[in-house]
């Protein structure tokens, strides 16, 4: 914990990378040894509507669509609109070589069919990425029914396999290239962090503080995907979404001495995702919020000393559940998850059943641990946030982690400890 003189600026570089036609060779390369390894003749790999925008793996674009891509020739690519095409044919970006020439637009399922026929798939097996993803905010598909009923009955000799894990799995390995866009994006989370500390005083409001960071990440030609930023104020912090007011609208509420700011950033470039998670306390912290943010980093420490090649997630997460079972928080959010995709999950809530006034609510289930016999292995990124809660307040902080060939390396620095603002 510290204030913020105590924190040095951080710094972007001036020069934003992108990837080569080197890496979508890689990427092409490793889809079709996957391929052979799971004995497909072709890939069906769904962006649509879903968190991780798969389709954007293969073709460096989101179009909200769907990669048809066969082991051998050329892939296409279905969206619903001609403009996701039309926006091609503009002079800014004459001579652009697209990774995905052949773009198609209309319903989905018709031009499934059509496409696969053309490709003599109609008989063959076919691997299916978004019909059971297990993607944390899509884990019952991404795939709508009526598309999906529209191809197994147009195709009756084809056979279809779902493979989204091994496809994610392959996903979650990092190159070269793909690092350097992982270091860029925290960076500007890192800035972003930077940028709310400054914002947080008495009497500016929620709706400001939101601005000012997601005008920080988009400045940097970065992104931010669902839910976009979490942030939560008041004197007890025990929530976790986008804040109430970007949907129903109406005043925001302002920050007063004593709060609590809670926010949680999802900078997102070149198609690679970071997250950072801030608490800063507004004035001195009292001694509840001292324990917890201690709890915290206590956890976050756990973490990197077991995350390393060779280590399972379960290891990395029991590390880090350790320090908020001996001083007997609980955790509503998950301490680690993979990025990139955002896949493997620890079990989240854990001990909601100590939060007053829970009682309130059915069907306070917890979600299990998803991939707890992943080994981890270099070019993985996490993200660790630890959090920790008793009755309604709340600490929760972190950034993303890099495994290395020899242990782990923190991408972020400013929001691995709680902050304060002096007044």
């Amino acid at each position: 914990m510290s204030n913020p003189s105590q924190v040095a600026q951080s710094e972007i570089g001036a020069r934003r990378p992108v990837l080569s036609r080197e890496e979508r060779e890689r990427r092409w390369q490793r889809t079709r040894r996957l391929m052979e390894d799971l004995a497909v003749d072709a890939l069906i790999v769904a962006g649509l509507t879903g968190r991780e925008r798969y389709d954007g793996y293969l073709m460096n674009e989101s179009v909200n669509g769907i990669v048809v891509f066969p082991a051998s020739g050329d892939p296409v690519v279905l969206t619903w609109s001609s403009h996701r095409y039309s926006r091609r044919l503009g002079k800014a970006l004459e001579g652009y070589k697209f990774w995905i020439e052949d773009m198609r637009s209309g319903a989905f399922g018709p031009n499934l069919v059509s496409v696969l026929r053309e490709k003599g798939l109609d008989t063959g097996r076919v691997g299916v990425v978004g019909v059971e993803t297990r993607a944390l905010a899509d884990i019952e598909g991404i795939v709508p029914y009526k598309t999906w009923s529209h191809v197994v009955t147009s195709l009756p000799s084809c056979e279809f396999v779902d493979v989204s894990d091994e496809f994610c799995r392959m996903m979650l390995i990092k190159s070269a290239e793909e690092i350097n866009l992982a270091r860029f994006s925290a960076s500007i989370g890192e800035s972003a962090c930077h940028r709310l500390l400054e914002a947080v005083e008495p009497g500016v409001d929620e709706a400001y503080l939101y601005a000012e960071v997601m005008h920080e990440i988009y400045r940097h030609a970065a992104a931010s995907i669902l839910p976009f930023m979490i942030l939560w104020t008041g004197p007890e912090v025990s929530g976790w979404g986008q804040p109430l007011w970007t949907y129903w609208g109406g005043d925001t509420r302002s920050i007063e001495v004593g709060d609590t700011v809670e926010a949680e950033m999802f900078p997102t470039y070149g198609g690679i995702e970071t997250q950072q998670q801030m608490t800063i306390v507004v004035g001195e912290p009292d001694d509840r919020r001292r324990e917890l943010a201690d709890v915290a980093e206590r956890s976050y420490q756990a973490g990197l000393a077991t995350l390393r090649p060779g280590a399972t997630f379960r290891e990395v997460y029991e590390a880090m559940e350790v320090p908020l079972r001996e001083a007997e928080c609980w955790h509503l959010t998950p301490l680690i998850h993979s990025v990139s995709p955002l896949i493997w999950v620890g079990p989240f809530p854990v001990g909601l059943e100590h939060m007053p006034g829970g009682h309130r609510y059915k069907s306070q289930t917890t979600a299990g641990m998803w991939g707890q016999d992943l080994a981890i292995e270099p070019g993985m990124l996490f993200a660790f946030e630890p959090n920790a809660s008793k009755e309604r307040h709340r600490v929760n902080i972190g950034g993303t982690v890099l495994v290395t060939e020899v242990g782990c390396e923190d991408l972020n620095s400013l929001p691995l400890k709680m902050r304060y603002v002096s007044v």
